[in-house]
């Protein structure tokens, strides 16, 4: 690993033709030409320096969290990929009942953060696996909450490099939908509301949704949980309609749909990004075919892909 220390007193690391395999939850794809993590409190200056100079001279960057509902490329990301992750913390105000937390968290380590100071919330995140960042962006939603639904304020470093925060506004979100899916934005950090409450019954909560988690089968095999989002107008559960498709258990290489739930897709020791991505486009094909219905990906396709069409022939 390459250490970088600049007369800017900037710290990190930088590595060259990086395997984003070991960034990911699926555990698949190629190398990023160029993968960066500062450290440190320099962060938002050297990010803003770095995506400014980045877009004059043409160079693409991707924003990576840790790597939830991510599937890279087999060819890999052309450009620089910028780690959050070192860009982590969580600053409490007990006076207001909020917190601030680093886009580079995990979530976990935030919703455990809160709990250890007392302050109730977040506890519906418990066991998701990626960043606050990434969370913020997807709008993350399980258990019947939104993340929006604790928002009080977002920090972004925006199209023009300047930090700007962004008081929450409810009609920016939606089911799985936020402000930033449309932006070439770097979410910087996050402001959420929170409330007293005891420690054990927090505690209870976290380890029930845990203990949920893992019955549904999410932390056996590589994955990023859900393949698909819900879709109420359906009249069913995603899984539930893949269910009954007969289609649990179907393989392309070295991906499938896992055997106890028609939603999640696991990469089984030796799947390939196109493994995932030929197997989704498969059960979308085969969805709209029997119930003519289409199917929406949760999962973000990322990277240098010959073919960018969605959805193809398998």
């Amino acid at each position: 690993m390459e250490k970088i220390n600049t007369e800017t007193g900037f710290t990190g690391q930088l590595r060259y033709d990086e395997p984003m395999a070991g960034h990911t939850t699926f555990k698949v794809g190629g190398p990023a030409d160029v993968w960066v993590r500062p450290q440190g409190d320099c962060f938002p200056e050297y990010a803003a320096s770095l995506l400014g100079i980045a877009r004059s001279e043409g160079i693409p960057v991707f924003i990576l969290g840790a790597g939830a509902n991510l599937v890279v490329s087999d060819q890999g990301i052309r450009g620089i990929v910028l780690d959050t992750s070192a860009w982590a913390g969580c600053d409490f105000f007990p006076d207001n009942g909020a917190v601030l937390i680093r886009s580079g968290t995990v979530v976990d380590d935030a919703v455990s953060a809160a709990a250890g100071q007392d302050w109730g919330g977040l506890e519906f995140l418990a066991g998701m696996p990626g960043s606050i960042g990434g969370a913020l962006w997807m709008n993350a939603r399980c258990y019947e909450k939104s993340v929006s639904d604790v928002l009080l304020e977002t920090t972004i470093i925006d199209e023009s490099w300047n930090q700007v925060r962004l008081p929450f506004n409810a009609a920016d979100y939606g089911y799985k939908k936020s402000p930033f899916q449309g932006r070439t934005v770097l979410i910087l950090s996050a402001c959420f509301t929170l409330h007293k409450r005891p420690r054990l019954a927090i505690r209870r909560d976290m380890e029930a949704y845990c203990r949920d988690r893992e019955s549904k089968g999410h932390y056996r095999f590589p994955s990023a949980g859900s393949a698909f989002k819900n879709n109420r107008a359906f009249g069913k559960p995603t899984g539930k309609l893949i269910d009954e498709l007969g289609l649990r258990g179907l393989i392309v290489g070295g991906a499938a749909v896992a055997p106890w739930h028609g939603n999640i897709i696991i990469n089984t020791g030796i799947a390939t990004a196109t493994d995932i991505r030929v197997l989704v486009e498969l059960i979308m094909k085969k969805t709209k075919a029997a119930l003519g219905l289409v199917l929406e990906p949760e999962l973000l396709f990322v990277g240098d892909w010959e073919d960018k069409t969605f959805i193809r022939e398998p």
